[in-house]
């Protein structure tokens, strides 16, 4: 039921037949099949259950990726949901968020895929949810908060600067710093120049709330 699913997802995402795009000795369908396998086989027992791999290294042959072109991120995606359902059919949990990577093997043929499980415990991605509702991932490149356009977070709000704050990893932690702005930044209500936040903490920035979360 769930490859089948799979398979209509990707169906509708790409927008035709899977035999059309697809065509070749290497089908999305057996990505799955092969992934869920591996999920299978590299299950542990942990404090509150079975939990399985949630990081999925998938290599495919030259051909066959060159087969995927324009359809990678709609198929790294719909892997990553069928370990998602697969994972709450079995009951199993994850240490981490799900990630797939699709990489060239030169030493694979046409036809035959390697995938890697492994578990990434320390890999969660923080994200800065906006007002809006919108999510952005918190990397190492600055998320600048500000009223310019060219900001990454551009808030139309009189009482915040052009370049306000910025939220940022740092070896490890996601930092905000208030840029200089004229009414201050302010975590969990106190204000700060700089300061290292958690999931759930709340950024405010003139009357706007911004919130650190882990998805």
């Amino acid at each position: 039921m769930g490859l089948r699913g799979f398979e209509d997802r990707l169906e509708r995402l790409v927008e035709g037949s899977l035999t059309m795009p697809f065509r070749g000795p290497m089908q999305p369908i057996e990505i799955s099949h092969r992934m869920l396998r591996e999920m299978d086989l590299g299950r542990r027992v942990g404090v509150r259950g079975l939990i399985a791999p949630n990081h999925f290294a998938v290599s495919v042959s030259r051909a066959d990726l060159d087969r995927f072109e324009g359809f990678t991120d709609a198929l790294v995606h719909e892997l990553a949901e069928s370990a998602r359902q697969h994972a709450a059919n079995e009951g199993y949990s994850f240490a981490g968020p799900v990630e797939v990577e699709l990489f060239e093997s030169k030493r694979l043929k046409a036809g035959r895929v390697d995938i890697v499980a492994s578990f990434f415990e320390g890999d969660v991605r923080p994200s800065l949810v906006l007002p809006d509702g919108r999510a952005l991932s918190i990397s190492a490149a600055p998320l600048v908060i500000g009223r310019l356009p060219e900001c990454a977070v551009v808030l139309d709000d009189t009482n915040i600067s052009r370049r306000h704050a910025q939220v940022a990893m740092d070896d490890g932690a996601v930092v905000v710093s208030d840029l200089g702005s004229t009414n201050g930044t302010f975590v969990n209500g106190r204000r700060v120049t700089r300061a290292t936040v958690r999931p759930g903490d709340e950024i405010t920035v003139g009357t706007s709330r911004l919130r650190v979360e882990v998805r």
